[in-house]
């Protein structure tokens, strides 16, 4: 029988000592060794390691943890007073660790508690040397008192750092599971505000220095900004900021600024005072930024735009708007635009003065008759300086655009008709041959600006008319500038009104185009005849409808003219059947070819000024009466003929006696001394401007086209309706006459329908009309 083998532990029980406490090695290791049968001799086999748990828990030694917290207390201690800490802190931090092992947690955690918390209450009777009621004017006991306020702080956390980095075990354990408990570091905090900030005296002289600081930094003294961000930190993380300090720093802030922006408004212009009011702004974004906390950005700045903003708006406008815009300041109105969309309300009163500047400053413009000669070039102008405003100053703002053009619109419309016939006559200027001012480029831009103003106005039907005239006189007299032009500005209004508008337009320069041809096949035509005459005649035929009205004027044409009237009058007439032709002479013209002493000359004159001339060809002088007889151009007429011909540049005829005016009994002799540089020389007709009477026929012939426009629509609605109420007639009138009409008018011309029989009145309701079949 083998003998069974004596166990021997091959590991002894490890014993160490960590702060006086004897802890047992926490594993115990035995070794067996098994026998081997047989062969009466025991054989070595393999080795097994048993690891066993202690079987009871060792036991803290006697007055271990009075011993060990007395170590933590000193530890504590010389935190708190600053000197050297005698134990080592990792074996502090271990002796944290053991006692939180034994249970000991709740224990530690209160002895711990109440040291901080006397050390704290001890730190207020430094704050009690100074004295607590005091004056603001004692910066200097002010500003020390927050430098020791700061220390105390500054001091506090520095130590709870220290303190919880040894109970760092206990804070991690114990207080993190126990969520009714606060954390080391947020007791420190809770004894600091309860003790030392919570005290009212303590607590008020520190926002009363740190409102002082503020207050004398606010007035351009440079003060201790650190400071500030180190207490204004403090109240933030003792979590106190908003109610003992934010509520009251609101409150002088806004009582500051309130008094700064009565006193400045008063004393400043408002560039300077909108100056002012961003450097405010930006010194308070900045204050946030420095040492404010950030949850006080909102209310501070809403407050600074309130008191040296919002109680203002009214007055900044009215003291200093119009000014910035009629010397067009664009950096000031920049920041006026900038200032006043970060108050509630501030862009709507800035558009409301915006919209009266316009329609005061345009119809000064508009409605002054002496104003007329520059209206248009100066509501171009103005245009510019709008949209620059608008596209620098207001950040291209919808609401400002389309303000703008609802205040041109009211304003341009102020004086009905006369815009509508300048802008006709300055686009007339433009268009015309001698119109060296712009490039193919330039009159291109102008006339697109041309166009936006002519969108503002209402009568675009007395344009027309008036831009009708001048288009003639230009394709008739070949005086435009450019065909190029004349067809981008058709099309640029067949796009703004319609082809309706422009469909007469467009047949003019057909009738142009189609005049040269016909001149083409008469000039074949004259070729074939037996006697061809000495006259080169060419005729632009005009379709009645498409040009303006001519008041034809009988004058006595020579037996030459007047045969060759005839020979083109068969021709036309012999390829168009059942068509009639009337002659316009006061919109002919002719070359005339002249021999003086000097020399031949060729002159470009009207047919007026030709019949005039061609009479000298049978004597050298000539009374006005015997001229007017001869020729029989209308009286008036032919005063401006002689004095072109007489008075002007020049004088091929020598008027008797001298003078500008043409008188009856004058006498006219030919100039056969008569010398000019140039050889082909153009005689202008002496323009009267444009004669009132033939402003009135136009504007007459407008209102004429408006009656008959106005009774078409009514005609065209009855007979759709059958019968209808007077406001929704009226009502629907307005909605199709592009036009404006004033009721009365409307009504007037429903009363001519009914008297012509178009409509009658319902017998029962005067107000309902019925369609007449």
């Amino acid at each position: 029988m083998a003998d069974e083998p004596q166990k021997k532990p091959h590991l002894s029980a490890l014993v160490g000592h960590t702060n006086g406490l004897t802890k047992p090695a926490s594993l115990a290791a035995t070794a067996t060794r098994a026998a081997g049968g047989g062969g009466g001799g025991a054989t070595a086999s393999s080795k097994k390691l048993v690891i066993k748990n202690f079987r009871e828990r060792p036991k803290l030694p006697d007055n271990y943890t009075q011993d060990t917290w007395q170590k933590l207390h000193e530890t504590v201690g010389a935190i708190q007073s600053s000197i050297s800490i005698k134990y080592n802190l990792e074996e502090l931090y271990q002796a944290v660790e053991n006692l939180c092992s034994y249970k000991v947690s709740a224990t530690l955690y209160k002895q711990l508690r109440q040291v901080c918390e006397e050390h704290v209450k001890a730190q207020i009777l430094q704050f009690r040397e100074y004295p607590f009621v005091m004056h603001r004017n004692d910066s200097l006991d002010s500003l020390l008192f927050l430098k020791k306020i700061n220390k105390c702080w500054q001091d506090h956390c520095r130590q709870m750092i220290m303190i919880r980095s040894i109970f760092l075990f206990l804070d991690r354990t114990y207080v993190l599971q126990n969520s009714m408990l606060p954390s080391i570091w947020d007791m420190g905090l809770e004894l600091f505000r309860n003790h030392i900030i919570s005290d009212k005296q303590v607590q008020t002289k520190t926002i009363d220095g740190i409102l002082l600081l503020i207050e004398r930094e606010r007035n351009g003294e440079a003060v201790d900004r650190s400071l500030l961000r180190s207490l204004l930190s403090m109240l933030s993380d003792l979590q106190v900021y908003k109610e003992s300090f934010e509520q009251r720093f609101l409150e002088e802030t806004n009582c500051l600024y309130a008094a700064e922006g009565q006193r400045l408004m008063q004393e400043r212009e408002v560039p300077e005072y909108l100056h002012h009011v961003n450097k405010r702004l930006e010194e308070e974004g900045d204050r946030v930024i420095t040492y404010l906390d950030h949850s006080t950005q909102k209310p501070l700045i809403a407050c600074v735009e309130k008191q040296l903003l919002g109680e203002h708006l009214s007055a900044i406008l009215q003291k200093g708007l119009d000014n910035l815009l009629d010397e067009n300041r664009i950096s000031d109105l920049t920041q006026t635009y900038q200032l006043f969309s970060r108050v509630k309300g501030g862009q709507q009163i800035l558009l409301q003065h915006w919209s009266e500047y316009i329609k005061n400053f345009g119809t000064t413009i508009v409605v002054n008759p002496e104003k007329d000669k520059d209206m248009v070039q100066e509501l171009l102008d103005f245009k510019d300086k709008v949209d620059h405003i608008i596209e620098v100053c207001f950040q291209k703002n919808e609401k400002f655009i389309n303000l703008m053009k609802e205040s041109f619109e009211t304003f341009i419309n102020k004086r009905p008709n006369k815009p509508a016939e300048l802008i006709a006559k300055y686009v007339d200027s433009k268009l015309r041959a001698g119109n060296k001012e712009a490039t193919d480029e330039e009159l291109e831009r102008i006339l697109d600006k041309i166009m936006i103003i002519f969108r503002f106005i209402h009568g675009k039907d007395v344009f027309e008319a008036f831009y009708k005239k001048d288009l003639a006189k230009r394709l008739l007299v070949g005086k435009s500038a450019s065909v190029d032009a004349e067809k981008s500005m058709l099309s640029k209004l067949k796009h703004e009104c319609g082809a309706a508008f422009t469909s007469k337009l467009e047949g003019m320069f057909k009738d142009m185009e189609l005049s040269k041809d016909v001149m083409v096949q008469f000039k074949q035509y004259m070729q074939n005849q037996s006697d061809p005459g000495n006259i080169d005649l060419t005729v632009n035929i005009l379709t009645m409808g498409y040009w303006p009205t001519y008041t034809p004027m009988e004058v006595h044409l020579n037996s030459e003219m007047i045969k060759l009237q005839e020979v083109f009058k068969t021709f036309y007439l012999g390829k168009h059947s059942g068509r009639k032709l009337q002659w316009q002479t006061t919109l002919g013209h002719a070359v005339l070819k002249a021999e003086f002493k000097e020399g031949k000359k060729e002159f470009q004159v009207s047919l007026f000024q030709t019949l005039v001339l061609l009479m000298f060809n049978e004597g050298d002088e000539f009374s006005f009466e015997e001229i007017k007889m001869a020729t029989g151009v209308e009286d008036s007429e032919l005063r401006r003929t002689l004095q072109s011909l007489a008075c002007g540049k020049a004088r091929v005829l020598i008027k008797n006696p001298k003078g500008k005016d043409v008188e009856d009994g004058d006498k006219f002799i030919f100039n056969g001394d008569f010398k000019h540089k140039l050889f082909r020389i153009k005689i202008n007709q002496i323009q009267m401007k444009e004669t009132v009477e033939e402003q009135v026929s136009t504007t007459e012939r407008v209102f004429q086209d408006r009656q008959y426009q106005i009774d078409a629509a009514i005609v065209r609605i009855m007979k759709m309706r059958k019968t209808l109420g007077h406001n929704l007639l009226v009502s629907e009138l307005y909605n199709q006459l592009k036009f404006p009409v004033k009721p009365g008018d409307l009504k007037k011309r429903i009363e001519s329908l009914i008297d012509r029989d178009y409509m009658e009145r319902d017998k029962d309701n005067p107000n309902q009309y019925h369609y007449v079949a």
